[in-house]
């Protein structure tokens, strides 16, 4: 099972989500930004990622900078309580998958979880190479 953590109004979201789908896989889409979190959630996806809060704070088209969490004297706990009051401070997507969870900027991060690949070439909505012809991860 595949699960994302999307933001349809997100180019990065949406390049993740139709490489997930393009691969073969009927994700579980949770758009968080509706949804929000809780904080169970977010720790347990923070530290199955590897992330800390600090790490997976969203600092541009976000209100971050007007909270004042961009000073790094803020704490974990308060970056935390942010996030749950604005969703939108989380940077996405954040993909889980039997091969692990991983916040999937740039967008073909996302292909260390996936078993399978859509067929190469294969082009981000941006127009990037993103799996070449012979089905092969682009530099």
């Amino acid at each position: 099972m595949i699960v994302i953590h999307h933001n349809p109004e997100c180019g990065t979201s949406r390049n993740v989500l139709k490489i997930i789908q393009d691969a073969g896989y009927n994700p579980t889409v949770i758009e968080y930004v509706k949804e929000g979190w809780s904080k169970a959630q977010l720790l347990g996806l923070f530290a199955a990622a590897d992330l800390t809060p600090r790490m997976a704070l969203r600092t541009t088209k976000s209100p971050a900078e007007e909270l004042g969490l961009l000073d790094d004297t803020v704490t974990d706990d308060v970056l935390l309580d942010a996030m749950l009051k604005h969703p939108i401070l989380v940077n996405r997507p954040i993909v889980c998958s039997p091969n692990g969870v991983k916040l999937c900027r740039p967008s073909e991060q996302v292909l260390d979880l996936l078993d399978q690949w859509p067929k190469g070439p294969y082009y981000k909505e941006d127009g990037a190479l993103v799996i070449d012809e012979h089905g092969n991860r682009a530099l």
